[in-house]
């Protein structure tokens, strides 16, 4: 069998799994939208506290039988078209209107080219020149594939692991409070952007046991992932306490990197001179005691 051929099998097979994402996803985001966002009139009886499939239906302009298929998971056709009239009453963003594009698999709509996900060498020199803010390179699935010597002394808990130790969102999802960012909605953010990435994955087995094991093993993981939040990559604030120095405020800026299937680049830059002065010395000591 030529390729073509093998990832139109591939594609089959995947099918049903993607359905059921997609009913799961629409069926989160309607019971988040409330009558009252939507203009809809509440009666002395309601007992859903966000929309029904028939508001849903009649507010884009869509059948409500095809409506009830489509969050059924049934294997029906759909158009972007269609999907932006349900975005819209879903009051989805522009992340959440992509995955919803790509949960419904829409002919036409351009999937990511499937690229080796070797770190290039140039890529490796960049972050030891960003020294000494600290900077890594994940993967979609947020496991650590490289680091400079700074990162390395913020967060030895992942840099020193292996396996499944040394994914970011596994990490954060088993670690106390004393590991975790200080900002309660980071680890959030973190989940909905890794849903964002699994929609290109959804399927594989590495994947599904993967997600299959922390849903298993936390609650926090479980929570959020059931919420069917989605978030592209951007800037963000956290806070880090660091035992032998202190509070650390870091700003943190993503970047792809060329030539690589998913993997991105995450540099830190401390808040205020004195956040930089702190990092220094956590580079003096050697790294953060946990213990």
């Amino acid at each position: 069998m030529d390729s073509g051929g093998q990832q139109q099998t591939a594609e089959r097979s995947s099918r049903p799994t993607h359905r059921r994402e997609l009913a799961r996803f629409l069926r989160a985001h309607r019971e988040q939208v409330s009558p009252h966002e939507a203009g809809v009139p509440v009666g002395p009886r309601r007992r859903t506290p966000g929309l029904r499939r028939e508001e849903v239906a009649q507010l884009a302009g869509v059948g409500l039988t095809w409506y009830t298929w489509l969050e059924q998971g049934r294997q029906i056709n759909v158009s972007t078209q269609v999907l932006d009239a349900v975005s819209g009453v879903l009051r989805l963003g522009s992340a959440e209107r992509w995955h919803l594009y790509r949960l419904a698999q829409v002919p036409g709509v351009p999937m990511p080219p499937q690229m080796p996900e070797e770190v290039p060498a140039d890529a490796v020199r960049v972050l030891d020149q960003l020294d000494p803010n600290p900077a890594c390179i994940y993967n979609a699935r947020y496991d650590l594939i490289a680091n400079n010597e700074t990162y390395a002394c913020m967060f030895p808990w992942v840099v020193s692991s292996d396996g499944i130790e040394r994914n970011l969102v596994w990490r954060v999802a088993m670690a106390g409070e004393d590991v975790r960012p200080i900002n309660p909605e980071l680890f959030g953010r973190l989940v909905a952007n890794l849903r964002a990435r699994y929609a290109e994955h959804i399927g594989e087995p590495s994947w599904e046991s993967f997600i299959e094991q922390l849903s298993g093993t936390s609650e926090l993981f479980r929570r959020a992932w059931a919420r069917q939040e989605v978030r592209g990559p951007g800037p963000q604030f956290k806070q880090f306490r660091c035992p032998p120095v202190g509070l650390i405020r870091l700003n943190t800026l993503s970047y792809s990197i060329d030539a690589t299937a998913s993997l991105r680049m995450i540099v830190h830059v401390p808040e205020t001179s004195a956040d930089a002065e702190r990092m220094h010395q956590l580079r003096e000591i050697g790294g953060v005691q946990l213990d």
